[in-house]
């Protein structure tokens, strides 16, 4: 009876410090993190520099698996299905949890309950830009300018919902301007048409327009986040000049299953932050492409999301997006 107890009791000590003993040991096998679009751009390039570092820190491989589609739900509902141990990741953009509940009639995941935050990397935040001939210098002579000659000003988008749309339409709604939307088929063709004079306004990043900016051939009216773009710092905020409710930006970050258990986020989350402080990877990853890092604890995305989500709905609904 005695031997047969202290089985008893082995046993059970042995279940109660086993989970402990394997988040510790995290990870003692290949880690994966899905990515909902093609190699080779910007946030595939991203996480696979994370994903490098972070098989050198683990001694482990850690690969990252392109599943494009469906504007990143296929990679979204994958992961939510997968095993909440922390061996499978998924690469989001802010998109994921803000505008998607909002531009799609139906989600194959719950952006409340699917994920588990674990770390926003890093945040491209877009200027408000216009062409140099338009006589306004900032948002509030913007909106002077357009009232003085209501429907004079075009600005430049890429489709229902993009950035541009949604800034636009907000300041039209909420400013009482007229500004006109043109559509295009991507960034590039608006840069184009900006540049040529054909529209006046559009938003976009440094890493996409700095160049422009820098030379004179655009200028920038506000930068649509918080803080002041580290680069280009002589520029407002759309904040600063009164105008919160105008906000361009994408960021970047990892989400788990829900479920994952809490140690092992703690761990994804302390790793990931060693390797963004990394200068090396920085310059490669980040600021070089006119990004800016952001990195924090899990708590501190569930409270960006929270923080931003009002933000987009209320411009969505200013834009008049009708859900697809």
């Amino acid at each position: 009876m005695l031997k047969t107890a202290l089985r008893i009791v082995l046993a059970l000590t042995i279940a109660t410090i086993a989970p402990g003993h394997a988040q510790s040991d995290f990870p003692d096998k290949p880690v994966k993190i899905v990515v909902g679009f093609p190699a080779g751009g910007g946030l595939d390039v991203l996480i696979r520099g994370v994903a490098h570092e972070l098989s050198l820190k683990w001694d482990k491989p850690v690969v990252v698996d392109n599943r494009p589609g469906a504007s990143g739900l296929i990679a979204a509902e994958a992961v939510a299905k997968a095993k909440p141990d922390g061996y499978t990741l998924l690469a989001v953009t802010d998109q994921h949890y803000l505008s998607n509940r909002f531009i799609f009639k139906s989600l194959p995941y719950d952006p409340d309950k699917s994920y588990a935050s674990v770390i926003r990397l890093a945040r491209s935040g877009q200027f408000v830009i216009a062409h140099p001939d338009v006589a306004a210098n900032d948002l509030k002579e913007l909106v002077a300018l357009d009232k003085a000659r209501p429907g004079s000003l075009n600005y430049g988008h890429w489709g229902d919902g993009a950035p541009p749309q949604l800034l636009y339409e907000t300041m039209n709604k909420v400013r009482g301007t007229a500004l006109v939307g043109v559509p295009y088929k991507g960034v590039a063709p608006v840069l184009q048409a900006l540049t040529a004079n054909e529209i006046q306004l559009s938003v976009a990043s440094s890493g996409v327009a700095g160049g422009l900016l820098r030379s004179g051939k655009l200028k920038a009216l506000a930068f649509a986040s918080t803080p002041r773009h580290v680069e280009l710092s002589t520029i407002p905020t759309t904040a600063e000049q009164g105008m919160p409710e105008l906000q361009a930006s994408i960021w970047f970050a990892i989400a788990a299953p829900a479920g994952t258990p809490a140690a092992i986020i703690s761990k994804l989350n302390a790793d990931m932050s060693d390797v963004l402080r990394q200068p090396v990877f920085l310059d490669r990853f980040i600021t070089s492409v006119g990004w800016s890092v952001v990195g924090g604890s899990p708590s501190d995305m569930d409270a960006a999301i929270q923080r931003e989500l009002p933000i987009i709905r209320d411009m969505i609904t200013n834009a008049a997006v009708k859900p697809q």
